[in-house]
């Protein structure tokens, strides 16, 4: 992880709710820093989103500790917010304005002046591929002009510190390769950027360093080449059909749901599996089959386990 200063610490976080058996959040502990966006990993129902809410005064912790820029957030959460800006899961109503009024007004009301909220908005739009929608009402366009609207209204003024839920919902993929230079170039004007998601190939493009939440515990932090490494050298297979035959010897299924299997191989090994799996389709025993490099979407199913919802 980035040894830079942290804008945001978090150190030993739980949180419990009353009749719950399991703990949301169980001893969360990490940093974010300046210039870098941290991903935040993990399949619905992992904590993410409850996390979020203690970080901004929302929920109030059971134990543990949240500094957002040097404030104490469980003790002034009125304070941190005013240091937070936060795109949450839900969009913002925003039912007869335009995006670029909306984008406007939420720059004026958090301190920017006229000219320079103008002059941003205009800049998000262009960045995200909006100006066809800039100018019409709110409810006549899509959800995922509305998600891009309202990441635009999270960060139209400089903030120490932006949290990002799940922004990328109902996105196109265009303009999701677009939101991610976005996310990105926010990290590299100061801010610390934390990117809460449960989609795995978004955490590999755009953060800096991760954390993989599952249960409401942190299972791995590190950058994304920290959390593969293990896995270099290796090969994985994917084989689709109804039924998954006999594999290589030495071989076993690292993950399986009906009628699919992922399969690490060994690189060395690569040819031979081609060879075997190519056989298997002219016989008929299998539908299809690739093989690709480990990945951080191999890394996340290794340490969340299989059967966990699809992460991509």
């Amino acid at each position: 992880m980035c040894t830079a200063d942290p804008v945001l610490t978090v150190a030993g976080l739980t949180k419990r709710y009353r009749g719950k058996t399991h703990p949301a959040n169980d001893d969360v502990t990490l940093t974010a820093s300046a210039g870098r966006v941290l991903g935040v990993l993990g399949h619905n129902g992992a904590g993410k989103t409850t996390l979020a809410n203690q970080i901004v005064g929302l929920l109030k912790p059971t134990a543990g500790s949240i500094t957002v820029a040097g404030v104490d957030a469980v003790a002034h959460p009125a304070r941190a917010r005013e240091i937070v800006a936060v795109q949450a899961q839900a969009n913002v109503p925003i039912t007869g304005l335009t995006p670029r009024t909306a984008i406007e007004l939420v720059g004026r009301i958090r301190g920017g002046t006229p000219s320079f909220v103008r002059r941003r908005a205009s800049e998000l739009l262009d960045a995200l591929d909006l100006g066809q929608w800039a100018d019409t009402p709110a409810q006549k366009v899509s959800g995922g002009v509305a998600r891009l609207t309202a990441f635009c209204m999270t960060v139209v003024t400089p903030s120490a510190l932006v949290i990002l839920d799940e922004p990328t919902n109902d996105v196109d993929p265009a303009r999701r390769r677009l939101l991610w230079d976005a996310i990105r170039a926010t990290a590299a004007s100061g801010s610390a950027v934390m990117l809460i998601t449960h989609n795995v190939r978004e955490a590999e493009h755009a953060v800096d360093d991760l954390i993989v939440l599952d249960s409401g515990k942190v299972l791995a932090a590190g950058t994304p080449a920290q959390l593969t490494s293990h896995l270099s050298g290796e090969l994985f297979l994917e084989i689709d059909g109804e039924h998954i035959p006999e594999l290589p010897t030495g071989l076993r299924a690292t993950s399986a749901r009906a009628a699919q299997a992922t399969i690490a191989v060994p690189s060395e090994r690569g040819a031979e599996v081609v060879s075997w799996a190519q056989i298997a389709v002219g016989r008929g025993e299998i539908e299809r089959f690739s093989l690709t490099p480990a990945s951080l979407e191999d890394a996340y199913l290794e340490l969340v386990g299989a059967g966990t919802e699809e992460a991509a």
